[in-house]
């Protein structure tokens, strides 16, 4: 099948479907007599595999890592699963902090009530020159969410 047409089966873009062969993700496809791309028949639920493997958490790279050893006849069942473990103790990890950080917010927020009931109508109450560093924690969080070595 051409590229139009597994995109389309797949709901991905035909550059996907190129990026993921660069990767290694999907094997390379034969090439008609024009030279467009050929995919076999099992290349839809190699896409769909993918798709459903990164809604759930999985990045590329551990995605090439279980492929490559499912292509090779391996069993990465266990390997998958001790994965998917991880994902779901920093996910446990990231909602501990964001829990912890909402109640320094709200505690924050207790202050800058307290601030503005105490600052004249019209005066400034300067509250973002004294806020605690709940910044560190968001820095933390955004960098645990985006970093492929934290369980993604």
């Amino acid at each position: 099948m051409r590229s139009g047409e597994l995109a389309r089966l797949t709901r991905v873009s035909t550059d996907t479907l190129r990026y993921y062969e660069r990767l290694g993700l999907l094997p390379k496809p034969g090439r008609t007599a024009g030279n467009y791309r050929n995919y076999a028949s099992s290349a839809e639920q190699r896409v769909l595999l993918i798709q459903r493997a990164l809604r759930i958490g999985f990045s590329l790279a551990e995605l090439k890592s279980i492929l490559t050893a499912r292509d090779k006849s391996s069993a990465p069942c266990r390997h998958v699963r001790d994965l998917l473990l991880s994902k779901i103790r920093s996910m446990d990890d990231q909602i501990r902090t964001l829990l912890s950080l909402r109640k320094d917010l709200h505690r924050l927020l207790k202050t800058w009530d307290k601030r503005l009931r105490q600052t004249p109508p019209g005066q400034a109450a300067r509250l973002l020159e004294n806020v605690p560093d709940v910044l560190g924690t968001l820095a933390h969080l955004r960098h645990a969410r985006l970093s492929p070595g934290k369980g993604r």
